[in-house]
């Protein structure tokens, strides 16, 4: 099976059902397929091949899901590109992998006719926008408007030889280097793991997903995949700086499942009304990209019940999952991940891929059918955590005696106080722990005697003021940590920087 056969099957199936919710329209699996497949025959036409990479620059649609679909049905390989890049970091990933076909909506117009007036690699843009007067610096085959174009093509599927091993999709992801590095992944690695998340959430084609993350970000990825393929329908809402809105629109719409980062729950938990609602539909909530808070997952369990929350953990290398923990033992396992997913084995290992015992600490590996293919073109980076026939993640991570892991801190995340090496997440944990605080990042800053000493950047929640607010953090925090764990410096911020999957992201925290 290929991951377009998600958007065919369930087009064959339930031709007239709801795909698609957005901005005030409905959109059918027939409707969806039909215009995916004129334009991947109208890509075709264009000189599109299998194994081109093929980009695009677009926000949450269902011109997203139209594009992401008919660039698989041509064989060639997606690239996803962040809605929040700037012209910078697109040129990068149009080199990097050698993108000459690039989709965009008229949001990013600016940046991408940029990018193909340099004429260097970019050679064809297509743009989700009505045709405006022509543009005397290109001519027409560099420049083409959707969906004008498609009319001349045929809306049946395209037949292009295709195996489940050849790479679908190319995600890019902060990694140990200073620039993203290309997840590559195949068709079998999505579908793998597509097949196992909807096993352990029991997703079926009456459930409705509220989509608030972005689909070029590889949890949201997995929410557009799960959904078609099950044949249920996919809410899509970019509103969230507004949170009752969307709060708003996940009633009116029915929807049953709802996932998050952490902050996406730290949002609606201190910034909206959601504690006055109730949602007579939903199901479940997941819950990924990031460790949340004992805390934390607390509070969402109780104010969403009795919708069951799934905290789960995985990574781009891993095609999106690779651990779940069931809601049923949740109320005893606060802070774990959970267990592997069907197909996956996940474990504690040694530097030589050997399972370590219950108490050991070590870094988490895994393997199954949904592990990346490698790095595009870094060789010596996939080197690092593909070895022993096995995925180093790079989490330090330790497995209680039923099975279930926890994660204690990541290998480039531990700061080194003096003699000491103090997990960072630790300390958020026991920041989540007090009442005043609404989110934090800890970090090591350079330090001419100790080395490295912790710094602390918080946010209070509304009502709470910074005057006395340290002496009384610091107090709390000695009766939840060593001494030695304690930080040294607490700055307050109105927000943390996150990227735009809702991750915190400390590298900006350095420069503060």
């Amino acid at each position: 099976m290929l991951i377009h056969h998600f958007l065919e099957r369930s087009a064959d199936f339930f031709p007239k059902r709801q795909a698609v919710f957005y901005s005030g329209n409905r959109y059918t699996y027939d409707f969806v397929n039909k215009q995916a497949n004129r334009l991947a025959r109208f890509l075709l036409k264009s000189g599109v091949v299998k194994g081109d990479r093929v980009g695009f620059l677009i926000e949450n649609s269902v011109e997203y899901i139209i594009t992401y679909y008919a660039i698989l049905k041509t064989g060639a390989i997606t690239v996803a590109l962040n809605t929040e890049s700037i012209e910078s970091d697109i040129a990068f990933v149009l080199k990097d992998c050698g993108i000459k076909v690039l989709l965009t909506s008229k949001n990013h117009l600016i940046k991408t006719k940029a990018l193909l007036e340099q004429k260097t690699i970019l050679k064809h843009l297509l743009i989700w926008a009505e045709r405006k007067n022509p543009d005397p610096a290109f001519t027409d085959n560099m420049i083409s408007f959707l969906p004008e174009a498609l009319s001349p093509f045929p809306d049946t599927n395209p037949s292009v030889n295709i195996a489940d091993s050849d790479t679908a999709s190319i995600v890019y992801t902060s990694g140990t280097t200073a620039q993203p590095l290309g997840v590559v992944l195949s068709h079998l690695n999505i579908v793998a793991n597509t097949r196992s998340i909807i096993q352990y959430l029991h997703l079926s084609e009456k459930d409705r997903v509220m989509a608030v993350l972005p689909f070029h970000y590889i949890y949201g990825k997995s929410l557009l995949n799960t959904h078609f393929y099950a044949g249920g329908s996919v809410i899509i809402d970019n509103r969230f700086l507004y949170p009752n809105v969307i709060l708003k629109t996940m009633q009116e719409q029915k929807v049953t499942g709802f996932s998050g980062v952490p902050s996406t729950f730290g949002i609606l938990l201190n910034r909206s009304n959601v504690r006055d609602l109730n949602f007579k539909y939903l199901r479940y909530l997941t819950q990924a990209g990031g460790a949340m808070a004992p805390a934390l997952q607390k509070e969402v369990a109780k104010v969403f019940s009795p919708a069951k929350l799934y905290i789960m953990y995985g990574a781009t290398e891993a095609s999106a999952r690779l651990s779940y923990l069931d809601p049923k033992d949740l109320p005893r396992k606060w802070g774990s991940i959970g267990k592997a997913i069907p197909g996956v084995e996940l474990f504690v290992a040694d530097n030589h891929g050997k399972r370590l015992q219950a108490g050991e600490p070590g870094e988490l590996a895994a393997c199954g059918k949904n592990i990346m293919k490698g790095y595009w073109n870094r060789p010596e980076e996939t080197k690092k955590v593909l070895r022993n026939g096995l995925y180093y993640t790079g989490d330090i991570g330790v497995m209680d005696k039923e099975g279930f892991l926890f994660i204690e801190g990541r290998k480039k995340d531990i700061i080194k106080a003096g003699g000491n090496r103090v997990s960072s997440k630790e300390i958020e944990q026991a920041l989540y722990e007090h009442h005043s605080i609404a989110e934090a990042a800890v970090i090591g800053v350079k330090d001419k005697v100790m080395g490295e000493e912790i710094k602390a950047f918080v946010v209070l929640k509304e009502g709470y003021k910074e005057a006395g607010q340290t002496k009384i953090l610091k107090n709390f925090l000695k009766k939840h940590l060593a001494p030695y764990k304690i930080p040294k410096y607490i700055e307050y911020l109105n927000s943390l920087p996150k990227n735009i999957s809702g991750k915190i992201q400390k590298r900006k925290l350095l420069s503060e």
